[in-house]
């Protein structure tokens, strides 16, 4: 198990990470790129993140294949514990790269029923040699994807969805680019699925496979990081945030042992499909946690308006309550009630995904809450260079007092602000609707995976007059 500082050296190797037009010699010294660093290290102090291997000794409790409900429920306590450890702020530094694993642990499995492939042998090398090693891991799945009413093979520029571009001796060689691909910058490996069901004429898009961050011809563009950049009142981006990026595939070379899946077109989907289950299922685990950041500060605002007893607020916070309760209802129902297959438990997807919908359709109601019970002062709050000011500071702590000090409520609007009207509001609002599958994609696997039959049943023995 590693500490937090090999970790954070570990990120000095030479990889190809881009912000704001320039190259990033390291993204663990950058004075804004740093904190995702930092962020990701946490991970690294949590106490209780380990768990016995009888074959592999100590590894990350991420990494354990999970056989059974209580491995289900262990791992939705510690998506929300270290969500918690980490201020509110997921950390998918092995979260999402265990999601990934457990997937392609299935598939490649029938992939090597199917086609003779050794794709399972493969798998479980990279697992024991990320979990010995203690790897952090970012997964690049959603493609470009070009012109959306074309498969992969029709685009007009093949590069729009991850592709094989040669096949060699000792590998293969891959084009193309992944978008929001979160904390690629600051991870240890990137492991690459497909993004969606294909055709054999997309056989060349049906590929899987993993890379170090450092690898030649892999580029990442990090997105602006506007919520603290331009809010310099920002409480809590000065401690947690995590990056995302455009990631490019410049002819990337993959040896064999690091390739899952390579043109097994009919099996793409499956793969996309059971990563998505148990990430939506990693989903509604930290959700609920980060729902807490909502509660919390639009607590901590009535409270200074002196409006905490009022019934409307009291509406207004039944409703995050709600929301979060909700989120952990999911995953624990999803967990409890899981689908085994090849002895490794799969969180129920019909549960999972009503949670995720859930999120996806109601989170604006949360930002509306906090902006309900804070008030307009989170727009127009002056800025921190007036706050710290001798003069106008103390101008500022008089007129904005509260049912406590100025200073106090001043503290509770800067983050109330930070979370329901500021750059950190649009990303999380985005992130909310379409991180882990668009609400789309939600409708789709709960409709495919509810059982309509004893509906059906109902009906038809009325209908025939039993």
């Amino acid at each position: 198990m590693r500490s937090k500082q090999q970790f954070l050296d570990s990120l000095n190797d030479g990889r190809q990470v881009y912000y704001r037009g320039k190259k990033v010699e390291n993204v663990a010294v950058h004075p804004i790129l740093k904190i995702a660093s930092e962020h990701a290290s946490k991970l690294f102090e949590f106490k209780d993140r380990s768990v016995q291997d009888p074959n592999l000794g100590e590894i990350s409790r991420y990494f354990k294949v999970p056989t059974s409900p209580e491995d289900l429920v262990l791992r939705h306590r510690m998506i929300y514990g270290t969500t918690m450890f980490c201020n509110g702020v997921f950390n998918i530094s092995q979260a999402i790269g265990s999601d990934a694993l457990f997937a392609l642990r299935l598939v490649s499995a029938e992939s090597d029923r199917k086609h003779g492939t050794e794709y399972e042998r493969r798998i479980r090398n990279y697992h024991e040699k990320v979990s010995t090693e203690d790897l952090t891991l970012a997964v690049a799945q959603t493609d470009v994807k070009g012109d959306r009413k074309k498969r992969p093979h029709e685009q007009k520029d093949p590069d729009m969805y991850v592709r094989v571009s040669s096949i060699e001796k000792e590998g293969i060689v891959v084009r193309g680019a992944k978008a929001h691909t979160t904390q690629s910058a600051v991870s240890n490996e990137i492991i690459a699925i497909p993004t969606r069901a294909m055709v054999e004429k997309d056989s060349d898009y049906a590929v899987a496979f993993a890379v170090p961050a450092s690898a030649e011809g892999l580029k990442m563009i990090v997105r602006p990081i506007e919520e603290l950049e331009g809010n310099d009142s920002a409480l809590l981006s000065k401690r947690d945030f995590e990056l995302e990026t455009v990631t490019i595939f410049d002819n990337v070379f993959v040896p064999w042992d690091s390739v899952f899946q390579l043109k097994e077109y009919e099996l793409a989907g499956l793969l996309a499909v059971t990563f998505a289950t148990y990430h939506r299922f990693t989903a509604v685990s930290y959700r609920a946690a980060t729902s807490n950041l909502y509660l919390g500060s639009a607590l901590s605002m009535a409270r200074e308006n002196g409006i905490l007893d009022s019934a409307h607020v009291k509406d207004r916070l039944g409703e995050i309550v709600l929301y979060k309760e909700l989120m952990r209802m999911s995953a624990i129902a999803a967990a409890n009630s899981p689908l085994i297959k090849d002895s490794q438990a799969i969180p129920n997807p019909v549960y999972t995904n009503i949670g995720k919908l859930y999120s996806n359709k109601n989170f604006s109601t949360v930002l509306d809450a906090v902006v309900d019970i804070a008030g307009g002062i989170i727009s127009t709050l002056p800025s921190l260079a007036d706050q710290v000011e001798p003069t106008e500071g103390q101008e500022l702590e008089k007129y904005l007092v509260g049912s406590t000090t100025g200073k106090e409520r001043i503290k509770s609007i800067r983050l109330a602000k930070e979370l329901a009207a500021s750059s950190q509001t649009g990303y999380m609002l985005t992130l909310m609707l379409h991180a882990e599958g668009s609400i789309e994609a939600s409708k789709m696997a709960l409709l495919k995976d509810a059982d309509l039959t004893e509906s059906e049943n109902l009906v038809r023995k009325i209908l025939k007059g039993e």
